[in-house]
């Protein structure tokens, strides 16, 4: 009986152990099974995606080496198109990101799609969100990067319908809507979004970031919350067996110069780490028309913070707990860097 009584004792421990080690270890396990099931299957998914853009002389671009670990920070230029079949292509949502891999931390640099700015390669100034439906991926990072003054390591284009049936796949996203939105213009697409519900569905996601019934700033911040929430949404380990049914819904929904390897050890990267943290902000401009066309011109002093964040975040050797933030005041009055 003693000796049975110590096999049950025995059995129980081992149990807590394994229970208890599957809990602390569970990223890496996850990340395990990602590898034994579903790392080839992501993999040529994600290489129909995998389009390298051709430089201004008419030359492709030279990859990066993919890496299995990912110190240095990188810069993506993320194209969110919401195209419909009767429109031409345009980039609604232009955001560029730096991501610091080593500390799990984003930032995220909006340009609202109104910004008045010199259209590289169009040799005209125009509306930024122009740029894409002139040149594509190509104008758009070389317009981007003569606006910010800094360059884009990689591009990621989503189309917006895409997301809305991944976010539906991803049984919805949380949004922070405190009142209803009505979306009533006379040349708009009706619809009524209910506030304080628990999770929101793509149709009523999609329709939240196409909602500019307020203002182009809002929307351009709706857009960064709503990119916020699916990623959290996709970063939880209970999402990792969708994978492959997610990368099918986006099919032509999504393209990035970005290998294959490079996101899947990157996506392993972030998700043994610390938990992921995005920092916004958002270029203000002030409204003009030239030809009763609206324009945002963009606010000097706004550009240089931008500049400002963009050199803290894209240095290795800014320690985490030092890079500026939004908040900080680093800019004069007269709109230069102090």
């Amino acid at each position: 009986m003693k000796k049975r009584t110590k096999i049950y004792i025995s059995i129980a421990v081992i149990i807590l152990l394994v229970a208890g080690g599957s809990y602390v270890f569970r990223k890496q396990l996850a990340v395990m099974a990602f590898d034994l099931f579903l790392s080839k299957q992501v993999e040529s998914s994600l290489q129909k995606s995998y389009q390298p853009l051709e430089s201004r002389d008419n030359g492709p671009t030279k990859p990066a080496e993919p890496v299995v670990y990912q110190n240095k920070p990188f810069s993506v230029l993320l194209l969110g198109s919401d195209q419909r079949k009767d429109e031409p292509a345009r980039s609604d949502t232009l955001i560029y990101a730096v991501v610091r891999p080593k500390d799990s931390k984003v930032l995220l640099i909006s340009i609202p799609r109104d910004t008045y700015t010199e259209i590289i390669g169009k040799g005209k100034k125009d509306k930024i969100t122009h740029a894409y439906a002139f040149g594509g991926q190509q104008m758009s990072k070389d317009t981007v990067e003569a606006f910010l003054d800094h360059e884009v390591d990689y591009y990621a284009t989503i189309n917006f319908q895409g997301l809305k049936d991944a976010v539906n796949a991803l049984g919805g996203v949380e949004l922070p809507i405190k009142k209803d939105i009505v979306n009533k213009g006379r040349d708009h697409e009706k619809f009524t979004i209910k506030a304080n519900k628990p999770i929101y569905d793509g149709e009523e996601a999609l329709n939240y970031v196409r909602y500019r019934e307020d203002s182009d700033f809002n929307r351009t911040k709706r857009q960064q919350v709503f990119l916020d929430a699916v990623a959290n949404r996709m970063l939880r380990l209970n999402q990792i067996s969708k994978i492959p049914e997610l990368l099918d819904i986006m099919g032509d929904n999504f393209q990035t110069d970005m290998q294959p390897k490079f996101i899947i050890d990157l996506a392993k990267q972030i998700l043994t780490g610390s938990e992921a943290q995005f920092t916004s902000y958002t270029i203000m401009g002030e409204g003009m028309k030239i030809n009763g066309i609206y324009y945002d011109k963009p606010i000097p002093k706004d550009v240089d913070k931008a500049k400002a964040l963009i050199d803290s975040w894209e240095n290795p050797d800014t320690p985490s707990d030092q890079l500026m933030l939004p908040d900080d005041d680093t800019t004069k009055e007269d709109g230069t860097a102090k």
